[in-house]
């Protein structure tokens, strides 16, 4: 195990690697002078020169990106033309709001999805898996800012148990960052969770018709333990990928929710500094981003060698 482990974390380091080149040298060939932004179009062309040796924008692309480079590696990620502030401290506010709202929908999702698609794959034909598989079809197609908006008015607007948008500090109040965070968790947890609810069915109705779960039944083993020990695990491996794929998803696309509930996140940073051509900011955002989405391949990529001792030894 920690030999596979090994290996795939070097390959997290490589693609960490290739994804922040590439993003370095899309970032300074699409138009845009962070001098003449910080500047303004009506300045002198010798204090224009003057900044951009300050910054080490007249050095080789080459050497640009490895200054950049050894300030990541030492958590300097530069300061933001906009804000005039450190960029970390900056993606380091917004990623508090980020990463627990995308917590929070992930675990709505498999709280919902995961014994709502178990439910219909024990009850294959009848009327409770048509149900599941009509309300899944439904959560697929509705668009998570329009059920978020839905779920402002009935539960803000309507009865007035959380707030319509805006974010309470951590540091403030904890009760309230949760308040504020659930309205928007749930939007984009229940589309999740009809996708984990059809897969999951899916996945566990192809292990149910293994010649091992028929012979564990044929030794009169209880139901739900042969649903459970037998079963579930076996079916787990596709299902892991989606919740992965789904959590970086979330990390990465939360953009419009944000915006819908006009929560300080991530996304909404990311939003923010593409409009005011804020190329730095965007550049560290996007490179944060591609680390967590590869981040979370390889922890899906660790739990398939525990749920699955072949892999690992492949």
């Amino acid at each position: 195990m920690i030999a596979y482990a090994f290996r795939r974390f070097l390959s997290l380091i490589v693609s960490c690697f290739l994804i922040s080149v590439l993003v370095f040298i899309v970032m300074h060939v699409i138009p845009g002078d962070p001098a003449q932004i910080m500047l303004g179009t009506e300045a002198d062309p010798s204090t224009l020169a003057a900044l951009r040796d300050q910054l080490g924008l007249d050095l080789p692309i080459y050497a640009q990106y490895g200054a950049w480079a050894r300030g990541v590696l030492s958590g300097d990620l530069g300061e933001s033309l906009r804000y005039h502030v450190p960029i970390s401290k900056l993606i380091a506010s917004r990623l508090a709001v980020t990463a627990p709202l995308a917590i929070i929908a992930i675990l709505i999702a498999i709280v919902i999805g995961l014994p709502t698609g178990l439910y219909a794959a024990t009850h294959r034909g009848k009327l409770g898996d048509y149900g599941v598989m009509a309300l899944s079809q439904v959560g697929l197609s509705i668009p998570s800012f329009w059920l978020g908006i839905l779920l402002m008015l009935a539960f803000s607007l309507g009865l007035h148990w959380l707030p319509a948008g805006g974010f309470v500090p951590w540091g403030k109040s904890f009760i309230g960052a949760l308040q504020s965070l659930l309205l928007p968790a749930m939007a984009l947890g229940l589309i999740r969770a009809a996708v984990v609810a059809r897969l999951s069915r899916s996945s566990l109705l192809e292990v149910l018709g293994r010649d091992y779960v028929r012979t564990a039944r044929g030794k009169g083993v209880h139901e739900m333990r042969v649903l459970w020990k037998h079963a579930l695990r076996n079916s787990l491996i596709p299902i892991v990928t989606v919740l992965g794929m789904q959590f970086a998803a979330l990390l990465a696309g939360a953009i419009i929710i944000e915006n819908v509930f006009y929560l300080p996140g991530l996304g909404r940073l990311a939003f923010q500094a593409i409009g005011q051509r804020d190329l730095p900011l965007v550049q560290d955002i996007v490179v944060l981003i591609a680390v967590l989405v590869v981040g979370m391949n390889l922890i899906v990529d660790l739990a398939y060698a525990l749920l699955d001792p072949r892999i690992r030894l492949e």
